[in-house]
C-alpha cells in the first residue's frame, strides 16, 4: 500500500507572516498549490490554504492587500508522519475536515501532502475504468 512518503511533495513552500492575502494568493497561482506555510522568526506558525482564502478573507469583505497570512492561517498545523499509508492520509483530512496535511519525519515537516495529491496517487495503481472512445 503507498505511503504518504510516495504521494506528498517534499518542496515546502512557505510564505511570511506579515504577507498579505493578495500577496499570498498570486504566489499560489503562480506556483500552481493550493496552500503554503506560514513562517514567523524561522519557524513555521501555520498554513493558509485557498479555503481559508475564501473563507476568512473574500467571504468577509476583508482588504486582501492589508489583511496578512497570519491572520487567516490555520494553526496550529495539522500533521501526519510520512511512513503512514495514504488511506491514514485519507482518513485524518476527513475527520479534521482539512484538504492539506504537512508530511513530518520524525517530528520534522519535509513537506506536505493534499487531496489531490492522493487522488493522482490512486489513479497510478488504479485500472482506469472510464474510457474514452
Amino acid at each position: 500500500m503507498p505511503t504518504v512518503a510516495d504521494s506528498m511533495r517534499r518542496e515546502i513552500k512557505k510564505v511570511p507572516h506579515t504577507a498579505t492575502i493578495k500577496k499570498v494568493a498570486a504566489r499560489m497561482k503562480s506556483d500552481k498549490v493550493g496552500s503554503l506555510f506560514v513562517e514567523k522568526k524561522k519557524e513555521l506558525v501555520g498554513i493558509v490554504t485557498e479555503t481559508d482564502i475564501i473563507r476568512k478573507a473574500v467571504a468577509t469583505g476583508a482588504n486582501l492587500g492589508k489583511v496578512t497570512a497570519e491572520k487567516i492561517m490555520s494553526s496550529p498545523i495539522a500533521t501526519i508522519e510520512s511512513y503512514l499509508s495514504n488511506g491514514d492520509a485519507n482518513d485524518m483530512m476527513g475527520d479534521l475536515g482539512v484538504r492539506h496535511l504537512a508530511v513530518t519525519e520524525n517530528g520534522r515537516i519535509v513537506g506536505t501532502v493534499s487531496v489531490r495529491d492522493l487522488l493522482v496517487a490512486q489513479q497510478r495503481i488504479s485500472e482506469p475504468k472510464i474510457t474514452q472512445d
